[in-house]
């Protein structure tokens, strides 16, 4: 049974009109579709595209897609100068712990300054620094799969979702 404090936040957290109902589950499908088949494609590949957080990048671009760090240019950007960074650092300071720390924080401000600030790529640096990246990794699985999760939002979002929520359409901005 409801209390009067629980009356009031009810309506708001239950009680979603249809259409954003709609645009949250759209949204969710669209998620689950990406990331099944980026493991369907990453099974036999040498870089497993789980050890990078497309999962979360794919949540922001679909859950999300107004949102500043949802659009291209910071989602592939984001990624690109993420692991840029994490290699620039593993490549002078070798793979310890501290540098992927640094790499890590020197890819928030890198980001921040390209205006590509995308927050789940603020573990590409991580990633790259504890496992001694090659050059390689830039562009496969990152940058591939950076450009794959963009398109696959951009074709859910006009195709898929387009008369969910009637206007809403992604990107804002490309670039």
């Amino acid at each position: 049974m409801p209390t009067r404090a629980t009356e009031s936040i009810m309506p708001q957290a239950w009680m979603l009109d249809r259409p954003h109902l709609l645009a949250i589950l759209a949204g969710a499908a669209g998620g689950a579709i990406a990331i099944g088949s980026m493991e369907a494609f990453s099974i036999e590949r040498a870089f497993p595209l789980f050890a990078i957080p497309f999962a979360t990048s794919i949540v922001t671009a679909l859950g999300s897609p107004k949102a500043e760090p949802a659009q291209p240019r910071a989602l592939v950007g984001g990624h690109l100068v993420s692991t840029l960074v994490g290699l620039l650092v593993v490549k002078l300071c070798g793979p310890a712990p501290w540098a992927a720390a640094v790499a890590v924080g020197l890819a928030m401000v890198a980001m921040h300054l390209t205006g590509t600030f995308h927050p789940p790529a603020g573990i590409d640096p991580l990633v790259v620094v504890v496992n001694n990246m090659s050059w390689s990794f830039l562009i496969v699985p990152v940058g591939i799969g950076a450009v794959l999760l963009a398109t696959f939002a951009f074709a859910w979002h006009n195709l898929v979702t387009r008369g969910v929520n009637e206007g809403d359409t992604w990107p804002i901005r490309w670039w």
